[in-house]
């Protein structure tokens, strides 16, 4: 019976992307080979608990939300990872998966909504992006740049043209929480007329990002 180490479960309004504000179960799995200097989920590193699959969809039914994120850490970093949002499919959820993009995509079933992190330079971890990931990219899929400053926008920029990203799929430009200033972000968004959806981390405005909302 396949298990995953997960570090909670809970349910809140979805922070981020296209289905910003709708409530949404979280399955935050344990463990990320990431190191990114303004991560925000380093309590997700370590510990957490073994759970089976049938023991996870169980849990799920008494939210009574059929919309499913499953995030970490690093969710692909476990091997069952994949089986688990299969079975979510098969059960009639809704799902994304938020991804930090350095492992393979590929192998995630296609009815689920990929969230991939392309690392900016200022994460530190940008030299451990998967760029064959862009290769997997399809119009259901979301690209998300965390933005921390000036030259972060200016890689991002460039990544875009040079990939021509936003055909791919939706963009999403976000400023690091307390770093990068959201107003001056949004005018460099304007004034250089890109195609990409701005956004602010919702949970944050609302709890101060609180672990379990």
């Amino acid at each position: 019976m396949s298990q995953l180490r997960i570090t909670e479960i809970f349910v809140s309004l979805q922070g981020e992307a296209n289905t910003v504000g709708l409530p949404t179960v979280f399955i935050r799995l344990t463990g990320c080979p990431l190191r990114c200097v303004y991560c925000d989920t380093e309590y997700a590193f370590s510990g957490g608990r073994k759970m089976s699959i049938d023991s996870i969809l169980q849990q799920l039914i008494e939210y009574r939300v059929k919309r499913v994120c499953v995030t970490g850490g690093e969710p692909l970093a476990q091997a069952a990872c994949t089986e688990l949002l299969s079975r979510l499919c098969d059960a009639e959820y809704e799902v994304s998966l938020e991804t930090s993009g350095a492992l393979d995509i590929s192998p995630v079933d296609p009815r689920v909504m990929r969230v991939i992190d392309l690392k900016t330079p200022g994460s530190g971890e940008a030299r451990k992006n998967r760029m064959a990931n862009l290769d997997c990219l399809t119009e259901k899929d979301q690209l998300k740049f965390v933005i921390g400053d000036r030259d972060d926008y200016e890689w991002s920029r460039a990544m875009l043209k040079t990939h021509d990203l936003e055909s791919s799929c939706e963009i999403l430009f976000s400023p690091v929480h307390g770093k990068q200033d959201p107003t001056q972000l949004a005018d460099w968004i304007l004034e250089d007329r890109l195609n990409v959806r701005f956004q602010m981390q919702l949970h944050k405005l609302l709890w101060d990002d609180q672990p379990g909302r």
